[in-house]
């Protein structure tokens, strides 16, 4: 098969070319430069709004694509980041129902259903995506997959497949998730231990392998560990916490923030007050990809007495 990855330049759309290379052929589409991928792994230098990127799959035969080029990050302003993700994508689902590709897997994430005080215990796949009214920094993930939703109703003769991870953590992972664990004094907030669940970064990669088996399509939650409370979570990693009241943490990531002494927008809190569970049966049932890390090697990297190298 061969697959197109956007968003290969990142640290996990490398890995996910490395793992998919040993079965298929991987072409990449990124507009930053990608170093040290193998080099049977063909890697176009364009941005998918402009005209080059259309010439890729006008050339290239495409099976599969992988859409992993959405962009996280918060500095962007909210309407240019916005604008940026959604042209992007669609352009690129043109692309997809243009020239024929048979399978379109985007990595969107459980974040999209937003932490929230009126969460029921578990989400399901077909929960309202809130995330934007809490956060509105997240506007353009939600919107991102919504917009692959509606693709899967327009197009079903092309097998769309929209996974929702729960919180990333992995060697090559450098998210909010990850940064928090890997603090020296883990803060939480005064009155709230939510459940948290947390999937490794190789769980994921064998489920997005899975993803692209025959006949599959729909939308997954993922997860490799059944939630926990948080604080189980910060006993396992050994380290002293520092209880905050919320309006004071609040305020000081708001300062903080605007001065960029911080890579935490003041929203994220919103995810160490209220639990974001997801259920995850329909990927038991269908995907054929049962995770194998459990939570303590999941949080090996981050204890204080295991290797430390992931924080900051």
């Amino acid at each position: 098969m061969r697959i197109l990855i956007t968003g290969i330049s990142g640290r996990l759309g490398r890995r996910v070319a490395q793992r998919l290379r040993r079965h298929h052929e991987i072409i990449g589409v990124d507009r930053r430069p990608c170093p040290a991928l193998p080099t049977d792994v063909v890697h176009h230098r364009v941005d998918l709004r402009r005209r080059p990127a259309e010439d890729v799959f006008r050339n290239s035969n495409v099976d599969a694509v992988i859409h992993m080029g959405v962009v996280h990050n918060f500095r962007i302003p909210a309407e240019k980041l916005y604008a940026r993700n959604i042209i992007s994508t669609e352009t690129l689902l043109n692309y997809v129902s243009k020239y024929g590709v048979k399978k379109l897997v985007l990595l969107s994430s459980g974040d999209v259903y937003g932490p929230s005080p009126q969460n029921s215990h578990f989400l399901n796949e077909e929960a309202p995506l809130l995330a934007s009214q809490r956060f509105p920094e997240i506007r353009a993930l939600v919107a991102v997959d919504r917009m692959v939703q509606s693709f899967f109703w327009k197009y079903p003769d092309i097998e769309t497949v929209i996974l929702r991870p729960s919180f990333i953590v992995g060697p090559n992972v450098r998210n909010a998730p990850s940064k928090y664990f890997g603090l020296t004094v883990v803060p939480t907030l005064m009155g709230f231990d939510p459940m948290v669940q947390l999937i490794h970064e190789d769980d994921l990669l064998r489920m997005m392998e899975a993803s692209l088996q025959p006949q599959l399509r729909g939308v997954f939650n993922l997860t490799s560990t059944p939630p926990v409370p948080l604080s189980r979570i910060v006993k396992i990693l050994g380290k002293p916490t520092v209880p905050v009241p919320a309006f004071v943490a609040k305020a000081l990531l708001e300062r903080a923030w605007r001065y960029r002494l911080t890579s935490f927008p003041a929203p994220e809190l919103d995810h160490i007050r209220y639990s974001t569970v997801l259920d995850t049966s329909r990927a038991r049932r269908e995907l054929n990809a049962e995770p194998e890390r459990s939570l303590y090697e999941i949080l090996e990297p981050f204890r204080v007495d295991g290797r430390t190298d992931e924080a900051g």
